[in-house]
């Protein structure tokens, strides 16, 4: 387990780029007998500024953050500090980002839909070493180990790498290619050829048809149908 503070508590630092979010989970996990806050902050950026003096036993981050990757920001804290367990906290479908998440060097991964409870029960775990998993990774992840070879996943969507994820996500939410260029820092060539490759993976014609599954995509997190008809 990690080392406590002085008090026997472990001191938890919160990542969540909104204002309510921060403020229930602190009032609930400092009315735990176990936990107390060791800060937090709305961003990413502000977070690694942290981390490494950060006297913390464990960090929440939520993915979906506004200055940069939610997936990003834990490989940074996790190249600076492995030994510091991460619970991911987010909106996004477990089946979706939960792997991606603990590849990145996550150890919990909880859906903000989840009771509040929940939050300290994954807490307690990730600190105790071990990993936290919703029944929707395990799930996953036992019919992988046990299915055939060649199940076809469960989204079209699964087959994009991480990277082309984020670049799928930011245009449901009506990006345009220079806006993720700015986002990610990456150049505007850069961006085209991801789209290009989620295009391909997707089975897309043309540019309208990923903006429009991507906008229906991020609405509903799930299959979406093309549309009836597209311009060539």
């Amino acid at each position: 387990m990690a080392k406590k503070t002085t008090g026997g508590k472990n001191r938890i630092y919160i990542i969540d780029d909104h204002p309510i979010v921060r403020e229930g989970l602190s009032q609930f996990l400092s009315g735990q007998k176990d936990f107390t806050i060791a800060g937090h902050s709305e961003g990413g950026r502000q977070a690694l500024e942290h981390i490494g003096s950060l006297k913390a036993d464990a960090v929440i981050v939520d993915l979906n953050l506004k200055d940069m990757s939610g997936l990003d920001l834990i490989r940074e804290i996790h190249a600076k500090r492995p030994e510091l367990p991460i619970l991911v906290l987010s909106m996004h479908e477990e089946s979706l980002y939960a792997e991606r998440a603990l590849r990145a060097g996550a150890k919990g991964y909880l859906m903000k839909s989840e009771a509040v409870e929940k939050v300290a029960e994954a807490l307690r775990q990730i600190l105790a070493g071990q990993v936290f998993a919703g029944q929707g990774l395990t799930t996953k992840l036992l019919k992988r180990l046990t299915g055939p070879s060649n199940k076809p996943e469960s989204s079209p969507v699964e087959r994009l790498s991480d990277r082309e994820l984020e670049v799928f996500q930011l245009l449901g939410q009506g990006m345009t290619t220079r806006r993720i260029a700015e986002r990610l820092g990456r150049s505007i060539k850069t961006i085209e050829t991801y789209r290009e490759n989620i295009k391909r993976k997707l089975d897309l014609k043309n540019a309208v048809e990923l903006v429009y599954y991507a906008v229906q995509w991020s609405g509903q997190k799930g299959p979406v149908a093309a549309p009836a008809t597209t311009p060539s």
